[in-house]
């Protein structure tokens, strides 16, 4: 496969791994840690208004999806790259990074909980991935 190909491919699926693993942790969080009593967190709207009513054991998931997202879908990303498996690990914790970034605007949390995620959940994860997938140490 030409190699150009197979790192879009890469991206693409990097990306889309990524998002789905995000999603399925934030769809199973409520089960395990419910939400504030009064939230609504079926909605954009619903979240911003109950997000005073959330304490930190809240916002564990949040990080945990962040974090695995971005550390699955950059080693699939650094599994499938043709070459540069580093940097197409980091591209992919870039990419949920501006995610992130967006989300902060869109979502405001708490200060301590967006520089937690900021830091922690996005380039360091690629990183690691970049490192998984190649067998450097």
């Amino acid at each position: 496969m030409n190699p150009i190909i197979r790192n879009v491919l890469a991206v693409i699926a990097g990306l889309v791994v990524g998002s789905v693993v995000n999603m399925g942790i934030i769809a199973i969080s409520s089960s395990i840690i419910p939400p504030p009593e009064g939230a609504d967190v079926t909605t954009m709207d619903g979240l911003k208004a109950s997000m005073h009513l959330f304490q930190p054991r809240h916002f564990i998931f949040p990080f945990l999806a962040h974090a695995l997202g971005t550390l699955a879908g950059a080693i699939i990303a650094g599994l499938i790259a043709a070459s540069h498996k580093m940097k197409f690990a980091l591209s992919i914790g870039l990419f949920f990074m501006i995610g992130g970034i967006i989300n902060v605007f869109m979502l405001p949390s708490p200060l301590w909980f967006t520089l937690v995620d900021l830091v922690g959940a996005y380039i360091p994860m690629g990183w690691i991935a970049g490192k998984i997938v190649s067998g450097k140490k």
